[in-house]
């Protein structure tokens, strides 16, 4: 392998774990707020739903095949359900809905 392929391997090892590290030694000792830390916690569901709505209507020709695996993955998760519940139920929901159109 060529000394400049290894050479960028490391300094893209080197890009991507700065960020990462850089706040937990940042803010190790900081507390923050209750009000920011509920906030930093719903990013990650933000940032999922933002990617994952858009295609439940663009998954089938039919509309409500994306509709009704949305709403019964919502309510599983309404619920309290574990995610992998969540994604069961969806699944089952669809799998009903295709057996009977």
């Amino acid at each position: 392998m060529d000394k400049t392929i290894v050479l960028m391997i490391i300094g893209m090892g080197i890009v991507t774990y700065i960020p990462r590290m850089l706040p937990l030694v940042v803010f190790n000792e900081v507390k923050m707020p209750p009000f920011l830390q509920g906030v930093l916690k719903n990013v990650p569901y933000a940032t999922l739903g933002a990617l994952i709505v858009p295609g439940i209507f663009f998954i089938n020709e039919d509309i409500w095949f994306g509709v009704l695996g949305f709403l019964s993955a919502l309510i599983a998760a309404w619920l309290g359900a574990n995610v992998i519940i969540v994604v069961l139920t969806a699944i089952a929901t669809l799998s009903v809905y295709a057996l009977f159109m």
